[in-house]
């Protein structure tokens, strides 16, 4: 195994006895285990490094190591978690990225380029609800009044007591965008966990991502009229759960339909919550508030499965009797990773293990942001059994050197990039100065 990966695992494990317990990780943003973790990573980075580290206004904790140009590049992810979560969710991409310093620290010479570490705050959103909490206050695309003043969380704290507990305002959350403008970073790099059973299923040990899949999420609400199950004739019925069950049939066989043969191409539809009222055994459903979670890679397949969707909606009204709302709750564009790093990834990957998969991702992450507005890509490390979200996550140790391996060989080719294209306004300033 690769000393780096090593390493990398074995922090992973440490990281895991400290902040986990018999249900799993409890490193859950803005809380007290998050924190400690913190510490622990803000120690290794001091004691080994000599470098300090510095939290930007909306909470998300940044290293640097200056190298010969201004040019950066930023790695990132996240070392927060779901209550309960697994030991490599997000964790591995910010290790990784400590690995990535201590490489380019023991060559006892500047870098060519700078390169950042971040540890974003709150990727999961798993507290309050609002999910990439960091990473948008830095791509400027989260309104900290608008979305975050009114979230409390199930024991009644609310996200600005929280967040003050932490040392952070929303009106302080606003200056995260100008905080990483002055980075001037030229590309993003993350290395993550996929979460799901795709590179399990085809053997393949790390991915290559192309990017995050477009959400449309909605809640739907079908409204019969109530009764009782005894006197109703079936065929008086106006049955609005059989009109929700319908739809999230009717949704799951549009998705398979769309659905291409190739990675690239999946995409998916889920209702995950369903209300049924009055819910009680004797009467028939009069209201069902049922959820759809539609994703693509593609934008024009996403707005044919949401308008698919809404069609089928209609019919299944029409169908038992009933009516139907609409309302939207999140709405997402795909964002394609930058063509130039993703090819640095795929031959990284390729040289590493041989083969290159290459797969969307379906959960989002701190790297979806990103893309917005800095040159992004992602390598994912095969999950095994291929979930995540539990304490039963995981993924091989081979597949993690892997990963690992290639993440590091993502990040040379990428300093070897920007050096090249920093090399000319040296020369420049050379010229300039005779």
């Amino acid at each position: 195994m690769n000393p780096s990966s090593k390493r990398v695992i074995a922090e992973l494990k440490e990281l895991e006895k400290l902040t986990s317990d018999e249900r799993g990780a409890q490193r859950v943003a803005w809380g007290p285990v998050w924190r400690k973790a913190r510490e622990w990573f803000e120690g290794k980075l001091k004691n080994e490094l000599a470098l300090p580290m510095r939290q930007d206004g909306a909470g998300n904790l940044w290293a640097t190591l200056h190298g010969d140009s201004e040019r950066s590049i930023v790695i990132g992810s996240h070392l927060d978690s779901v209550p309960g979560g697994g030991w490599l969710d997000g964790c591995l991409g910010v290790l990784a990225g400590l690995e990535v310093l201590r490489v380019y620290a023991a060559k006892g010479q500047r870098p060519p380029v700078t390169l950042h570490i971040v540890d974003w705050a709150d990727e999961e959103g798993a507290r309050f609800g609002r999910s990439l909490t960091g990473s948008a206050a830095s791509a400027g695309s989260l309104d900290p009044h608008k979305e975050l003043a009114h979230l409390v969380d199930r024991a009644g704290v609310k996200l600005p007591d929280a967040l003050r507990e932490n040392g952070i305002t929303l009106d302080g959350m606003r200056t995260a965008r100008k905080y990483f403008d002055d980075l001037r970073a030229e590309a993003y790099l993350e290395l993550h966990i996929e979460q799901g059973p795709v590179l399990q299923e085809m053997k393949r040990p790390v991915g290559v991502v192309l990017g995050t899949m477009g959400v449309e999420r909605h809640q739907l609400k079908f409204i019969g009229q109530a009764a009782h199950s005894g006197a109703a004739p079936l065929h008086l019925r106006q049955d609005a759960f059989l009109a929700g069950a319908r739809f999230a049939l009717s949704a799951q066989e549009l998705a398979t339909k769309l659905s291409g043969k190739t990675p690239r191409t999946r995409v998916v539809a889920t209702c995950g919550v369903v209300k049924v009222e009055p819910n009680f055994v004797t009467a028939v459903p009069g209201r069902t508030e049922i959820s759809i979670d539609l994703r693509a890679l593609d934008a024009g397949v996403l707005a044919k499965l949401l308008a698919g969707t809404k069609k089928a909606s209609l019919a299944a009204a029409k169908e038992f009797k009933v009516k139907v709302e609409w309302s939207p709750i999140l709405q997402i564009t795909p964002r394609i990773f930058d063509e130039t790093l993703t090819g640095f990834v795929r031959k990284a990957v390729k040289g590493v293990t041989g083969h290159a998969p290459e797969i969307p991702s379906g959960p989002l992450h701190d790297a979806a942001e990103m893309a917005d507005i800095v040159p992004t890509a992602m390598v994912f490390a095969q999950s095994s059994p291929g979930i995540s979200h539990t304490r039963i996550e995981d993924t091989p140790e081979p597949a993690l050197d892997k990963s690992v391996r290639a993440f590091l060989a993502t990040v040379e080719q990428t300093v070897e990039h920007l050096a090249r294209k920093a090399e000319p306004r040296r020369k420049r300033a050379v010229v300039g100065r005779r």
